[in-house]
């Protein structure tokens, strides 16, 4: 019987691992298969017997980071019972999270590439469903537990509130001077408290000016 079965599970995380840092640090069409072949100690032959192309290992390494995400969410999730809380939390992880491959770098390079690769616009309609069904989720308990109007669409909130999140934390990761992180805290608490008819406050305190 082929060893390769059980070393597949060891290598292909070891490469999506070297291909999230490398087109972190470079960009799609600045990174070589090669580069991520250095990085992650292996060949570029290597590579390619895993995945076809530089899009698949894109979608492959926006897919493992934001499963990370979700993951620290949900242990964070965990420590609230109140539907407030866990949108407020979801909130302020999301825009001042730790840093690195959580911004929207990666996020970046897999719309320019999925506005033309039909393959990789549906696995970002995946990832992106994924986000909007959170939000979705925690506005129909707060719904149901009287904390959050009724009058508020939860998918329709949904939209609007990731789309927010994705516009700001794209001027955030570009450094936009205007647009930090404790803003983008302010202005999405600011959308919720209106849609859903209640007043959310930040709980990293001295992160956010008072909500007014």
């Amino acid at each position: 019987m082929s060893p390769r079965p059980r070393v597949d599970h060891l290598r292909r995380p070891q490469i999506i691992e070297a291909a999230a840092e490398v087109l972190y640090e470079r960009g799609l069409f600045e990174t070589r298969i090669g580069d991520i072949a250095e990085r992650a100690g292996t060949s570029a032959p290597t590579i390619l017997y895993y995945f076809e192309s530089k899009d698949r290992l894109l979608e492959e390494a926006v897919d493992q980071t934001d499963r990370e995400f979700y993951a620290r969410l949900t242990e964070g999730q965990a420590r609230y019972e109140r539907a407030s809380d866990k949108l407020v939390h979801l909130i302020e992880e999301t825009s001042l999270g730790p840093g690195g491959f959580s911004d929207w770098t990666l996020w970046m390079e897999i719309w320019v590439r999925a506005r033309r690769d039909e393959t990789v616009r549906e696995s970002y309609f995946e990832l992106d469903r994924r986000q909007r069904k959170l939000i979705a989720d925690i506005v129909r308990d707060g719904q149901a537990a009287g904390e959050f109007t009724t009058d508020a669409d939860p998918d329709e909130f949904a939209i609007a509130l990731s789309g927010l999140m994705d516009g700001l934390g794209v001027q955030v990761t570009l450094g936009q001077p205007d647009v930090t992180p404790e803003r983008m805290v302010e202005r999405c608490l600011a959308l919720a408290s209106s849609e859903l008819g209640c007043e959310l406050r930040p709980v990293r305190i001295g992160t956010v000016r008072k909500l007014r």
